[in-house]
């Protein structure tokens, strides 16, 4: 069975799927060690773990299926894969389809925005046309093979155009054959309402720290119909405001001892990458 298999089987028990977004390999083991059923490869984390950079489209196709691969790898549990804008036409849509299922991810997403894109929370985001968007999606859809990823619609005309055009381009986009439909941008409550009253089927939201949609538990999104939530800059930002604090810490005084109540322990890091395993490998065949 394939991670989208098992994805697919996850989603058709219903209920609604948490994923917390992963800057890099290490975070992707963190969530899984944390109990969570599916991670989301966030492109603004990619872009931020591998450049230091924004999320402007900065990565390339190659460089964001290779962040898939090793977040793959180093986890169990199915991985949602940010796809940008499939990174061309038709043949480079295909393309990137079959990179990222050989990356074995669940399923990924595309959105219509005009290249190169920009994170979904950033004021700036043009769209393009969506007849081209749908064709896109179409084009991704028929170059899955089977058990292939599953294939998310995303619009950024939330933020772009305001709800009503949103909520237009959701319904055409579910109609392209695609798995689950995504609306992202959202920053208010009354904006996931808006997509949870007015756009039937699957859907996926995002829930971004800092807005005011952090007040929708998972369990309300559930009963609003959402079947996948994704937290995607919960664990990058916790992870840079504990990093910031420590260093800060360690300016001042010289020392790390300030910070070691706030640290992981060298033991408990080993747990996390899996040490134990290796050893046991050293002490049997080594």
């Amino acid at each position: 069975m394939t991670a989208a298999d098992a994805l697919r089987a996850r989603l058709a028990r219903g209920g609604i799927v948490m994923a917390p977004g992963a800057p890099d390999a290490f975070a992707a083991r963190l969530i899984a060690r944390a109990g969570f059923e599916a991670i989301y490869m966030t492109g603004l984390g990619a872009t931020a773990s591998r450049l230091g950079r924004p999320d402007i489209g900065l990565l390339t196709q190659t460089e964001m299926t290779t962040h898939a691969r090793d977040m793959v790898r180093a986890v169990e549990i199915p991985v949602i894969a940010d796809a940008d804008t499939g990174y061309g036409g038709p043949a480079n849509i295909a393309r990137t389809v079959e990179e990222y299922a050989q990356a074995g991810v669940a399923a990924i997403h595309l959105e219509d925005q005009v290249a190169p894109k920009r994170c979904g929370q950033l004021a700036g985001i043009r769209l393009i046309p969506i007849e081209e968007h749908l064709r896109r999606l179409r084009c991704a859809v028929a170059a899955r093979a089977p058990g292939g990823p599953l294939v998310i619609g995303r619009t950024d005309a939330m933020p772009a155009a305001g709800p009503a055009e949103a909520v237009r381009r959701a319904l055409m986009i579910r109609d392209t054959g695609v798995d689950l439909v995504f609306v992202d941008g959202l920053k208010t409550v009354a904006e996931v309402e808006a997509v949870a009253r007015d756009v039937p089927g699957p859907k996926v939201v995002s829930i971004v720290d800092g807005n005011e949609t952090v007040a929708l538990d998972a369990r309300t999104l559930e009963q609003m119909g959402f079947a996948v939530v994704l937290y995607a800059v919960t664990a990058l930002f916790a992870a840079a405001r504990a990093m910031t604090d420590a260093l800060a810490l360690l300016k001042r005084d010289g020392t790390p001892a300030a910070a070691a109540p706030a640290l992981m322990t060298y033991a408990e890091f080993s747990a996390a990458v899996d040490l134990p395993r290796f050893q046991a490998l050293d002490e049997t065949f080594g």
